[in-house]
């Protein structure tokens, strides 16, 4: 059996396939590896985790495999030796061959197989299924854009720098995803899109969230996507690498039906008052970067440790309302009746959680100017010609 992957050079980058394993405080050190390779190839996408029996060694305990790839132009040397970089780093005792905090192998570089052993392990060859099968995801992007604004009327088509502000939402994502779609009601945003040559998509007028409005859109499109990711139309700084972000919450796990980002509260840039305001969300976040709870209260708590030390002694994340759903889920969660604690909070991915749905979380350390207002625009005005000036 030929139990590599097929490999084409992507921009004429090398493919490489690794294996991440851990028999001591496993899903610490494995997470750990995760980020360190992510500074070294920021391409990289892993396989969804697996436990497997130890193999020639009397420590009983499980080990936590994960298959990586990446592309890279750097030789299979040079990617070994920053692997040993990596585990050493970590802590890594070669003088333990018992327990072994982390082990990184090159298994394939490009078209040669350098462990022709353990690309045969079955747990490596679901890895590399499962990698092959993500590498043909489809994402879509659809912007949900309306004409009309309590606070800030026809935004979409405020002008920023000489074009709509819908017009740089479009143009930030498109290079990024198989294919985008602005979700209108209204004409006046459906020629103006129109105009720049961008796709447009009429909805109906009477949707309660930007999440149906989404829906409705996917169906008109006519085309299957794996992934749709539903991005705000006011926000025309949006970054690439956040849009990968999210992405990768399904190239790299499975088991994800949502992903969603989060941006850590910074001591140097917020205050207690900021970590309070119940306009900006909160989410708590698992071990395997998945919400465990939104709120507009500070979550979590710290019992004993006085407020204004809150921000030094734990990380805190706000939510940043950008979503990609599963096809299915998207459909599935748009049929949803509200829930008790969504009705709480007012935080719709509740309703979502208490549903038993995952939403995996990626996070980001950007903040953006979304135009609310027309101070908004002014801002974001401002720092566009500064970064046109750079």
């Amino acid at each position: 059996m030929n139990s590599s992957i097929n490999c084409q050079d992507r921009e004429k980058d090398t493919v490489c396939i690794a294996c991440l394993g851990s028999n001591a405080d496993s899903s610490y050190y494995i997470n750990e590896a995760r980020k360190e390779l992510a500074v070294f190839w920021n391409n990289i996408q892993f396989s969804t985790p697996l436990f497997t029996e130890p193999i020639g060694l009397s420590n009983p305990s499980l080990f936590l495999n994960q298959v990586a790839l990446f592309y890279t132009t750097q030789s299979s040397d040079e990617i070994i030796r920053l692997f040993k970089e990596i585990e050493n780093k970590l802590g890594r005792n070669r003088a333990d061959k018992e327990h072994i905090t982390l082990d990184i192998d090159l298994i394939q570089y490009g078209k040669k197989v350098l462990k022709p052993k353990d690309i045969q392990y079955p747990h490596v060859q679901e890895g590399i299924q499962e990698l092959k099968t993500n590498n043909h995801m489809k994402f879509i992007g659809i912007i949900p854009a309306r004409y009309a604004s309590t606070r800030f009327p026809a935004k979409p088509l405020a002008v920023l720098g000489g074009k709509p502000v819908i017009q740089r939402v479009y143009e930030q994502v498109s290079s990024i995803l198989d294919d985008v779609y602005v979700a209108t009601d209204d004409e006046r945003i459906e020629k103006a899109v129109q105009d720049f040559g961008g796709k447009v998509i009429m909805t109906s007028p009477d949707h309660q969230s930007g999440t149906d409005r989404c829906f409705e859109a996917y169906q008109k499109v006519g085309i299957e996507f794996d992934v749709i990711i539903n991005i705000q139309g006011d926000e025309p700084f949006i970054q690439k690498s956040q849009i990968e972000a999210l992405k990768s919450c399904f190239l790299e796990d499975s088991k994800t039906d949502i992903a969603t980002l989060v941006k850590p509260f910074s001591e140097q840039q917020h205050t207690l008052e900021d970590l309070e305001n119940p306009n900006t969300p909160k989410v708590v976040v698992g071990l395997d970067n998945s919400a465990l709870y939104f709120s507009r209260s500070v979550i979590p708590y710290l019992r004993n440790i006085p407020k204004e030390e809150w921000l030094s002694q734990h990380t805190f994340y706000k939510h940043i309302g950008l979503y990609a759903y599963r096809a299915q889920v998207l459909e599935e969660v748009t049929d949803l009746a509200q829930t008790p604690l969504e009705l709480s909070e007012s935080l719709e991915q509740l309703r979502w959680l208490e549903n038993g749905y995952h939403i995996k979380v990626a996070e980001t350390h950007i903040e953006t100017i979304g135009i609310d207002t027309p101070h908004d625009l002014e801002r974001a005005e401002a720092f566009l010609q500064k970064q046109l000036n750079k």
